[in-house]
């Protein structure tokens, strides 16, 4: 792909992500899925270009409303980013912009103006308010000041921050030392995480599912937090374990590990469509423990009756947590993909639904006495939301 046409695909990915108003990340695969002809470096370009501006969308648009207010949208935020981020003077980007087959099309009078006005600036500067450095919703940050008190300019440059790629070695199948071998040999450099036994922390951007060590189920994409919360239950071979709003199966595949694949272990969650996603992980794992049950929600009769009749005994069951947030899940997460917190519900007037199987009186009654219930911390907003 020409530069321009990598443009041309990253406004469309982004007009595309805008227009369904759902985390980017799960609209990036379905896009380029259905673009195959897309090598892997023309993808990790757009990829780029379009993770950059959501990163920067408060600021872009701070920018846009001094600069050229008539040139809003994604056009005009990419153009915006490519100006202040990626140095391109009005006559690059006019260049870029030629109307030409897979370009995006000519200027018009306001983008002219805009790429004039952003020549030699830079994206931060001084008279942006706090919520635009930030990269806030604008009503988001009174409530996590309220929240989060001094530690605010400090959690706020962590979330600013991409976040790393994590990888769990599946001990079903390797060992941490084993698994960074394997992708060395693919000339990945993995580090282990400073905090998980099993984490490898991966510097850059790959494309996992070409690598064969992902392929073969040596190691999977899990952040260090959610790694952390499937070993607080001390899950062991032979227990019975229940992981409640195991969606796609991240924490599912960490626990059947930890339990030698011995033992039973129930995935639970109130979407289907998630659970389904489940599937191919757990057989490239090599985990074939895992029960994947769809339920009501927090009163289903599954849950009602005595877990010991439908995992044996109660007294060995330790309860893993998933998610308490659609939207959300341990440390990477609110990071990966940027652009998230500009989607809360709570930004539309509405309040936000918890997940009903999350980390409270559900995972409390199954966890028996003697057990252990781990789960993702989150802090709560003025108001209810989290």
């Amino acid at each position: 792909m020409t530069p321009a046409a990598r443009i041309q695909a990253a406004i469309d990915l982004l007009a595309e992500i805008e227009a369904l108003d759902a985390p980017a990340d799960g609209l990036a695969r379905g896009f380029f899925r259905k673009r195959r002809y897309i090598g892997s470096k023309d993808r990790r370009a757009v990829s780029d270009l379009v993770y950059g501006v959501l990163r920067a969308r408060a600021r872009l648009d701070w920018w846009i409303a001094r600069a050229a207010p008539a040139a809003t949208g994604v056009r005009g935020r990419t153009l915006a980013h490519l100006a202040l981020e990626g140095r391109r003077s009005a006559e690059d980007l006019a260049a870029l912009f030629d109307g030409d087959r897979y370009h995006p099309p000519a200027l018009g009078p306001e983008e002219r103006a805009l790429a004039a006005a952003l020549r030699d600036c830079a994206l931060d500067h001084p008279e942006q308010p706090d919520w635009v450095r930030g990269e806030l919703p604008e009503w988001l940050l009174p409530k996590l000041g309220e929240t989060l008190g001094d530690d605010l300019a400090a959690e706020l440059a962590a979330l600013a921050r991409q976040a790393p790629l994590d990888l769990r070695v599946n001990s079903l199948k390797a060992d941490r030392a084993g698994a960074a071998s394997a992708l060395a040999a693919e000339g990945i450099e993995a580090l282990p995480t400073p905090l998980s036994p099993l984490g490898l922390r991966v510097a850059g951007r790959h494309t996992l599912p070409g690598l064969r060590a992902f392929r073969d189920g040596l190691v999977e994409v899990q952040d260090e937090g959610s790694q952390l919360v499937a070993l607080v239950t001390d899950a062991r071979p032979g227990l019975r374990v229940a992981d409640f709003c195991a969606g796609a199966g991240g924490k599912t595949l960490a626990l059947a590990a930890a339990m030698g694949d011995r033992g039973r272990l129930a995935a639970l969650d109130t979407d289907a469509r998630r659970l389904e996603r489940a599937a191919p992980r757990l057989a490239r794992a090599s985990a074939t423990i895992a029960d994947p049950r769809t339920l009501e929600g927090a009163e289903d009769p599954w849950l009602a009756r005595p877990l010991a009749a439908h995992a044996g005994a109660a007294g060995d069951l330790r309860s893993g947590a998933g998610r308490d947030s659609d939207r959300g899940c341990a440390a990477g997460r609110p990071r990966r993909p940027p652009g998230l917190c500009h989607l809360l519900p709570a930004a539309r007037g509405e309040r936000p639904a918890g997940c009903p199987l999350s980390c409270g009186p559900p995972g409390l009654r199954a966890a028996a006495p003697g057990g252990n219930l781990g789960g993702d911390r989150r802090r709560r907003l003025p108001g209810g939301e989290r």
